[in-house]
């Protein structure tokens, strides 16, 4: 009879079925989210709905849907967004059409789709789509992307439409980090460096000129370089921005005692929430948010390496996609809060109110979470699996070796 070599079974701090670095970064980003937001809108809130904590109230039910959504995500297969992805695309392709017809315009620009007591930001679902749909053109043309501009070429035009839907809202905050999000994924992918420099060369001119073709960016440029030429005028937001870092100093003026937030910066529980977080905390408590938000990305591309690792493109590109993108957008919103990017309009993710952009995220998040709990299963059942050696002829004594 052949015998069964037992495998002993992984340490147990490997079998945790998510990673728990992972995890608190993102819970502690989600409670200072709540915290911050309920301290800057608290002034706004009382002026325009007569409630200061409408905006707390509000918020708080939105991270309830989010963990919600996160929760239902986590029990779904990989399987199935892979699966889907083409389906989704379709979805975020009609929002994108459907806001353009029919959605509410909120500062100049036409973004959200009213849903009675919410509104819906179809660029949010958008994003995520595409993610989906490239990674599982990625797994299926993989060869393809790798070895000619062909590959690259057919999920540009999807993205074209994406892009130019985008533009039209106007959101180009958005429309930036998708495309940094996509060309990311694609590179990742094994596109070859020469492609991806000609690439990056074209967008470097494409999109400054896009941006030079409507005014308000030009004026929004001229801002971001001199913001105190006009203190009161364009350059208000960016001048009261600094002033609120500048007051905070290294350890803040104290929860609840921004001056900044009492009508001097406009969306202070938007997207300046950063801003009121570092004159209320300080540089030393903002240095720590923007160190969460880098744990969280690591862990994130750790999470896509190791399925890399184990065969699992599919997992190993959402997972790059969804890193690529919360980090892109949150280095994108704390550049323009500290001055170093022009104003784009984009949340902080998972701490700036906006009931879309917090469910989005939750859901991204949960993914990888539920791509992370997939792969340790897989390691755990093949290191449990018992293993029959191969069974050889003993050689007796006087046998010959030819």
């Amino acid at each position: 009879m052949s015998t069964v070599v037992a495998v002993p079974v992984m340490e147990n701090k490997r079998l945790l079925p998510f990673d728990p670095w992972f995890l608190a970064a993102t819970i502690c980003l989600i409670l200072i989210g709540f915290v911050m937001i309920s301290s800057a809108s608290i002034e706004v809130a009382a002026v325009r709905n007569s409630n200061p904590f409408f905006y707390m109230i509000r918020h708080g039910i939105f991270i309830l849907i989010g963990l919600a959504a996160a929760i239902v995500v986590l029990k779904i297969p990989i399987s199935f967004w892979q699966r889907s992805g083409p389906w989704l695309l379709l979805i975020g392709f009609l929002l994108l059409i459907l806001v353009l017809i029919v959605g509410r315009e909120i500062n100049g620009s036409v973004r959200w789709i009213s849903l009675g007591p919410i509104n819906l930001q179809a660029s949010e679902v958008a994003k995520f789509a595409m993610v989906i749909y490239l990674a599982g053109y990625l797994v299926r043309r993989l060869t393809e992307v790798r070895s000619s501009w062909k590959g690259i070429a057919k999920p540009a035009l999807p993205l074209a439409f994406f892009l130019f839907l985008l533009i039209l809202e106007p959101d180009f905050g958005a429309a930036v980090v998708l495309l940094g999000s996509i060309m990311g994924m694609i590179f990742l992918g094994g596109m070859k460096f020469s492609q991806f420099a000609m690439i990056v060369v074209g967008c470097a001119v494409v999109i400054p000129s896009l941006a030079i073709l409507q005014p308000y960016r030009v004026v929004r440029l001229k801002t971001f370089l001199d913001p105190w030429a006009d203190p009161f005028g364009s350059g208000y937001q960016l001048a009261q921005a600094q002033i609120a870092f500048g007051r905070g100093d290294w350890f803040g003026t104290g929860l609840g005692n921004s001056v900044q937030k009492l009508f001097y910066l406009p969306e202070a529980h938007t997207d300046f929430v950063f801003s009121v977080l570092a004159e209320e905390m300080g540089l030393v408590f903002a240095l720590f948010v923007v160190g969460l938000f880098g744990l969280l990305a690591v862990r994130m591309f750790r999470i896509g390496r190791r399925a890399e690792k184990l065969q699992q493109f599919f997992m190993a590109y959402i997972s790059y996609g969804f890193a690529i993108m919360l980090a892109g957008q949150a280095l994108i919103n704390i550049g323009v809060n500290v001055g170093a990017l022009p104003t784009k309009g984009l949340t902080l993710p998972l701490v700036s109110y906006g009931g879309s952009s917090l469910v989005v995220s939750c859901v991204m998040l949960a993914i990888v979470m539920r791509v992370d709990y997939e792969l340790k299963r897989m390691q755990s059942e093949a290191v449990n699996t018992p293993v029959k050696p191969n069974k050889k002829r003993k050689r007796r004594t006087g046998d010959s070796d030819e």
